[in-house]
């Protein structure tokens, strides 16, 4: 029997769906680790950031909380996996593959799974039936990719965001020793040495590091907070 995707959306009564129901033009992305939950906000506007940051205070079990440039970062002490009635939860015990992020955006909360046995897709939307939630199926299809790199950190998911200059300015970067300990090179002499101006060289280096930086930090926050024990169990030597 072939694997199925399923992506659907649906809206029920929940602190963070609520949230974004109040706050439409933000886009929020949930990760899990089993213990925490890293949340990304996106899209947030000078004019609604102090708004914003008084209706997150009085969220429960926020642990941490940065706001930089449009984008607000928190970890939830415990993750919504834990709680009973949530729609990962129903997700697990009918044993489909969550693929996070789940997604926010104007109320509705997007999920994409992996569904091993047909049936189980009818199950999960009998339980939404049955408590009365909204919900739409987006797509549903047999999955043909590899499961491996749909749980992998993706290329994709780290650079999309770059423009073609900023990724040519990481690379160029590297391959000068910019990034070498100690340092081998500086940003005027590479910009001397491809004979553009430095301060142009300059911003699409440091915007290339902000967004890559910004991709990489609720996989960096959710590993921070794994406990020591599990981190050295599956430590992979590093490389010298």
């Amino acid at each position: 029997m072939p694997l199925f995707e399923l992506v659907f959306k649906v809206i029920h009564d929940c602190p963070y769906g609520n949230f974004s129901r109040r706050f439409p033009s933000l886009k929020m992305y949930f990760w899990c680790n089993g213990d925490h939950d890293v949340i990304e906000i996106v899209s947030v506007s000078q004019d609604s950031e102090a708004q914003v940051m008084e209706e997150l205070a009085q969220l429960q079990g926020i642990m941490e909380q940065t706001y930089e440039k449009g984008r607000i970062h928190l970890i939830v002490k415990q993750c919504s996996c834990q709680y009973e009635g949530t729609i990962s939860e129903l997700i697990d015990e009918l044993k489909l593959l969550h693929l996070l992020p789940v997604v926010h955006d104007e109320g509705w909360e997007y999920y994409r799974t992996i569904v091993f046995q047909h049936e189980d897709i009818d199950r999960l939307f009998q339980r939404f039936d049955e408590k009365g939630y909204q919900y739409e199926i987006i797509r549903k299809a047999p999955f043909e990719g590899v499961i491996s790199s749909s749980l992998a950190l993706t290329a994709d998911a780290l650079f999309s965001g770059l423009t073609e200059k900023q990724l040519a300015a990481l690379v160029t970067a590297h391959s000068n020793g910019y990034y070498d300990f100690p340092r081998q090179t500086n940003v005027k002499d590479i910009a001397a040495k491809k004979r553009i101006p430095r301060t142009t060289f300059q911003e699409h280096l440091q915007k290339a590091e902000s967004k890559l930086l910004s991709s990489l930090m609720p996989f960096l926050q959710l590993y921070v907070h794994i406990p020591l024990e599990i981190k050295q169990r599956h430590a992979i030597p590093a490389m010298t």
